[in-house]
């Protein structure tokens, strides 16, 4: 309950600081992508779909007469229906360059995962839905709604220094048998130094969690550690990064848990209006239900390509291409190719 309240107070006292007396600034931002993937999955029937991918999103912003801008930003549903992002919650940012976002404010070791290049299209192959393995460096790091996340300025305590700092709880609700994030902390920072002609950022993050569910307890709570290094010369960047995360509840069944290790690489080129980028992901996985440690691996090795060309100001053709060897509980299954060719208009 402290810290409910805690929160609470922060929200309400910075928010009622403000001496806005006029309509807050709205702006619009978004994309339409669209075109044909063609699946070649191994063993099975080759497919082609069409793959689209439309954003509209909202921001709006005010400053205040202290000089604290308020922001927040909302996600609009697109024409196939799908809900957008509607519970954003807000940004205050402060004179010295710091921000706080509060409600629904994230993870702060997912805040710094640095950026591994891989393919621009929307091209996948599906993998079985027991296949637990993920290629992502923050796997594991959850958080619930009701958190806050702090945001320090840049060159904090050294110069190329930025760092976040994130907590949330629970809504006080009754646990049940499925597997529920119930309170998390989380530390994450990102340094950019110069190292001759390249520029280099390095990534890290800590994420801890607790959760609840009625019936078997869980062998561990959710947590991640990832870090990653990326450096970019001219029009080149090379980064790499790796991660090592547990997780229960996870998205193929809520009575599951897993531990994960990850390992990205990529390549991205850029030559006037042409950008080739090459990236590769392996992901492995022990899943098991709640309660008990998995002893087989999943895993995800992928292999992505892909050339962008500007053909005009916001409007971005793609080429792209995937291949991948996946495997369930040791046994090879779901391997396959696929390409995509389609466009993306931004504005």
């Amino acid at each position: 309950m402290k810290k409910e309240l805690l929160m609470g107070t922060a929200l309400v006292s910075t928010l009622g600081a403000a001496s806005v007396a006029e309509a807050v600034t709205a702006t619009m931002s978004g994309n339409h992508q669209t075109g044909v993937e063609f699946d070649s999955p191994t063993g099975g029937t080759d497919t082609n779909a069409q793959i689209n991918d439309n954003n509209f999103t909202v921001s709006l912003s005010e400053t205040t007469d202290g000089g604290m801008t308020i922001s927040s930003s909302f996600k609009l549903m697109d024409e196939n229906g799908s809900a957008g992002d509607v519970d954003a919650g807000f940004t205050l940012a402060f004179t010295d360059g710091s921000k706080l976002d509060v409600l629904n404010a994230g993870n702060a070791s997912g805040s710094h995962a640095v950026s591994i290049p891989g393919s621009a299209g929307a091209e996948g192959v599906a993998t079985t839905s027991t296949n637990a393995a993920s290629t992502g460096l923050d796997v594991g790091a959850t958080a619930t709604v009701l958190g806050v996340e702090y945001h320090t300025a840049s060159d904090f305590l050294a110069d190329g220094l930025k760092m976040s700092f994130s907590a949330s709880t629970d809504s006080g609700a009754a646990a049940t048998g499925t597997y529920r994030v119930d309170s998390h902390y989380a530390i994450g920072a990102t340094y950019v130094t110069d190292l001759g002609d390249s520029s280099v950022t390095i990534g890290a993050g800590v994420s801890e969690s607790e959760g609840s569910k009625t019936g078997t307890a869980v062998t561990n709570d959710n947590g991640n550690f990832h870090v990653g290094i990326s450096a970019v010369t001219g029009d080149l960047t090379v980064a790499v990064g790796f991660a090592d995360a547990s997780a229960a509840g996870i998205a193929l069944a809520s009575a599951n848990e897993a531990d994960y290790e990850v390992m990205k690489a990529g390549v991205k080129y850029v030559s006037g209006d042409l950008t080739f980028n090459v990236g590769i992901a392996s992901g492995d996985a022990k899943d098991a239900a709640v309660g008990s440690s998995g002893t087989t691996d999943d895993s995800i090795d992928s292999t992505s390509a892909s050339v962008s060309y500007a053909v005009a100001s916001g409007v971005t053709a793609i080429l792209g291409y995937t291949s991948v060897e996946a495997s369930d509980e040791g046994a090879a299954t779901d391997d396959g190719s696929a390409w995509y060719i389609g466009a993306n208009m931004a504005f």
